[in-house]
């Protein structure tokens, strides 16, 4: 992809052939605010740089019958969600629609040269399916604090070594194009946007808890990444004054008391206490325990268990409180890994919030889990990317 759009006028034309697929001129006209012939010169601009093409004559509003345009089909992006213990990376169309999608277990601390490695091997195997034959752009979440202008994680701490690592000018060498990069629960919170639970709301939190919590704040339908891009950073606001130590060198951290991790280390302390029969079995079965397996034990009834869940719900609940009243949301999405909790995490949420927060607030807010699981942060990372192409150069 070479051609950007020329104007404003172009971009947002783009990106609703993005949004809303394939569509008439006459329906295009519906949506923007431009004179009939100076919306046929835009188009036909458009249709001369290849970005978009004609897809036949459009159903008839009562007199001559209009042109579907869309988007071009050959377009292909590329994008990429590292997490801490895996990576997932999709090849979408220009509508962002999945055509491939690829998971492998990975490790964030292995250092940004063996990670993108193991990224660009799964997007050859992509791009071998004869799903794409290259790629226009690709959009990159990592799982900690970003300068966003410049795509370099900074001091992330859950990433050794990756500080200050020039991710997009490194890898749009590698991959011969366009590169983006973001915090992953950005990426999460677009695409939820884009094709999930968030799509009608303009003013929305998406917490994202996995192996660390991080929160994506998204105003007027857009990203908010405040002055340096480490708005969001909810997992690092203390909790309990002079508490558990943190990655990130504090003391008392959310993250400390709930995440992926610390919810591990806390059921393997109750599986080495005994103090709950479902966690020690499966610890002795395994040597280690995880987040899915303190699920599974909730499932079986296991009181301890869900004793974990409530309290690390509670605590996630009281930070998201406190974001609820100041912000006012229009809905809270809860997504990550450790969602695999389910209901018993998010009724801890709830209560907190809608205990602690203004009746105002909470009056109309709801409170619910991702519809797009793995998938979030990878249609994140498309429209990441088509974002900044679908915008005058």
């Amino acid at each position: 992809m070479t051609a950007r759009p020329a104007n404003a006028h172009q971009a947002r034309l783009l990106r609703l052939l993005r949004d809303g697929g394939p569509n008439s001129r006459a329906q295009l006209g519906d949506q923007v605010d431009l004179s009939r012939s100076k919306l046929a010169v835009e188009v036909d601009r458009l249709l001369e740089t290849g970005l978009v093409v004609a897809d036949g004559l459009a159903a008839s509003r009562g007199g001559r019958r209009s042109h579907n345009i869309r988007l071009a089909p050959a377009l292909r992006f590329l994008g990429v969600d590292i997490g801490a213990t895996s990576v997932d990376v999709a090849v979408t169309n220009a509508e962002l629609e999945v055509l491939g999608h690829i998971n492998q277990p990975m490790d964030v601390r292995e250092g940004p040269v063996a990670v993108f490695e193991q990224v660009l091997a799964m997007a050859g195997k992509l791009r071998a399916t004869g799903l794409a034959e290259g790629f226009d752009g690709a959009g990159i979440g990592v799982p900690g604090p970003v300068r966003f202008p410049e795509g370099v994680p900074v001091a992330p701490p859950i990433m050794p070594g990756w500080d200050g690592f020039p991710v997009r000018e490194a890898l749009s060498q590698d991959l011969g194009c366009p590169v983006m990069v973001d915090n992953d629960v950005n990426l999460m919170a677009m695409g939820e946007q884009h094709a999930g639970v968030a799509r009608s709301v303009g003013d929305f939190l998406c917490v994202k808890i996995g192996t660390g919590i991080g929160c994506g704040i998204v105003v007027g339908g857009e990203v908010y990444r405040g002055t340096t891009g480490s708005a969001g950073d909810i997992g690092h606001i203390q909790v309990e004054p002079d508490g558990r130590p943190c990655a990130c060198g504090n003391k008392g951290c959310l993250e400390a008391y709930f995440s992926g991790a610390a919810l591990a280390r806390d059921a393997e302390d109750a599986a080495h206490q005994g103090s709950s029969p479902e966690l020690c079995t499966r610890f002795e079965n395994s040597g280690s325990l995880t987040a899915v397996d303190v699920a599974a034990a909730a499932a079986a009834g296991d009181a301890i268990a869900l004793d974990l869940i409530r309290a690390g719900g509670n605590r996630t609940g009281q930070v998201i409180a406190g974001l609820v009243s100041f912000f006012n949301p229009g809905l809270v999405v809860i997504g990550g890994g450790v969602t695999g909790l389910g209901h018993t995490l998010l009724a801890a949420i709830r209560t907190q919030v809608y205990r602690q927060s203004l009746p105002l607030a909470t009056g109309n807010l709801p409170i619910v889990l991702g519809e797009l699981g793995p998938t979030a942060g990878v249609i994140g990372g498309a429209r990441l990317i088509s974002d900044h192409l679908f915008s005058p150069a």
